[in-house]
């Protein structure tokens, strides 16, 4: 596999960006579009929240029962989420209205909305900046990047990565491009995320190859607990690179999956390295666990513990805090058995050995914390289960940021 030098949706064969104002936000880039150059199989995977907003049920809909769309338009600065029939008429239009723009029918037009619940989304900006994004559509680099810069809402730097990958000597990319920062829990997907590829592949091992490397990537992020109302990751595959399909779970399957999972994988840590406010990436992982299930308890419940995301930020090695969320995370374990380290570019050093301090010197462990990636080790001594959840400190800044979002 081959990572591609600022690589974006728009890297592979066929797939045109483009990222413009056009008036629902204040100011800055707030629509973007992504194009494929034939029509493209598509799968997705949706938030859990109850409360889903109406680009959600629109998407999830087109999905299940359209074989093929012409591609994705998204806003930003408004979620259309609790807007009622007015939200989903105005969803339908903004798709009707992109649908024509690209000579499409409008359930060919995934729709996404981010940014602030309640508000009612108007598709007059839609109608009279649709003609200008057209204009600006491209499969360069710069495009691409306008995509990812165009969906952001609270996040600091756009998203993006693409890799190649050779199947049947073919070479294939995969593109990606995401947006999230707050309201980050998992629950499926926990953000806004569209991934292109240039691979053909039946919708059917499309979808399968997203839902399998969704649990492990975007469901093990966490900011702050919360599961949007608009979280979808949506996949596009147009079949251009012209290997042969591929319809059975085979070798080639395999090196498809593993290609998404490394770029599933690699946003998911851009999403929590951004939280809101975040000053480090925090990476938990536990090892020697009974089961999966129980590792992944354990992980994301240390990961989402506001003390443990508070001393973090501190670069205090309270190691305490960790053992405690282990816990209360609902699973049964021996906390004597427990060996706990901290690691990062500043060294690897062990606080707990059988659920009790080691003479470690808290010098190191304040150097080691001070990092802007900092690993959290735990060996259950159980089992030979793994998992890891990725998350970020909580600062004064995330107060700072969520209390006048809306200003």
């Amino acid at each position: 596999m081959k990572i591609l030098d600022h690589g974006t949706v728009t890297s592979p064969l066929g797939f045109k960006g483009a990222g413009c104002h056009i008036g629902i936000k204040k100011k800055n880039k707030d629509f973007a579009l992504i194009v494929s150059d034939v029509e493209a199989k598509a799968a997705g995977t949706f938030t859990t929240n109850v409360v889903k907003a109406a680009p959600v049920l629109w998407d999830k809909y087109i999905v299940e029962n359209v074989d093929t769309v012409k591609g994705i338009a998204i806003n930003s600065g408004i979620a259309n989420a609790c807007t009622g029939t007015m939200g989903e008429e105005a969803n339908e239009e903004f798709a009707r209205i992109v649908g024509q723009a690209l000579n499409a029918d409008k359930h060919k037009v995934l729709i996404c909305s981010t940014g602030v619940i309640g508000k009612q989304l108007s598709t007059q900006p839609i109608a009279e900046g649709i003609e200008d994004a057209l204009k600006l559509l491209s499969d360069s680099q710069e495009a691409g990047i306008d995509v990812a810069t165009s969906i952001m809402t609270t996040d600091t730097k756009p998203k993006h990565i693409a890799v190649e990958i050779e199947i049947d000597g073919k070479t294939i990319t995969i593109g990606a491009c995401c947006k999230g920062s707050g309201m980050i829990h998992p629950n499926m997907a926990t953000m806004l995320g569209f991934i292109t590829t240039d691979i053909n592949i039946s919708k059917e091992l499309l979808g399968k190859a997203l839902k399998s490397v969704i649990p492990d990537t975007f469901n093990m992020v966490s900011v702050d607990r919360d599961t949007s109302t608009n979280d979808t990751v949506l996949l596009l595959a147009n079949g251009l690179a012209g290997n042969k399909e591929i319809t059975t779970e085979d070798k080639n399957y395999e090196i498809f999956k593993d290609a998404l999972y490394y770029v599933n994988e690699y946003l998911a840590k851009c999403i929590a390295g951004d939280g809101e406010g975040a000053t480090k990436l925090l990476e938990i992982n536990v090892f020697h666990s009974l089961n999966t299930a129980q590792a992944k308890v354990i992980a994301k419940s240390v990961c989402t513990s506001p003390l443990v995301k508070t001393a973090v930020y501190g670069n205090d090695a309270n190691w305490g805090r960790l053992l405690c969320a282990m816990g209360y995370s609902g699973e049964q374990f021996d906390p004597y058995q427990v060996d706990l380290y901290i690691e990062s570019e500043f060294g690897k050093l062990k606080l707990v050995e059988n659920g009790m301090a080691t003479d470690y010197s808290e010098e190191q462990a304040t150097k080691i914390l001070s990092s802007e990636y900092v690993k959290a080790n735990i060996d259950m001594k159980a089992g030979d289960a793994k998992a890891t959840a990725w998350g970020c400190d909580l600062t004064y800044d995330y107060v700072k940021i969520n209390a006048d979002y809306r200003s």
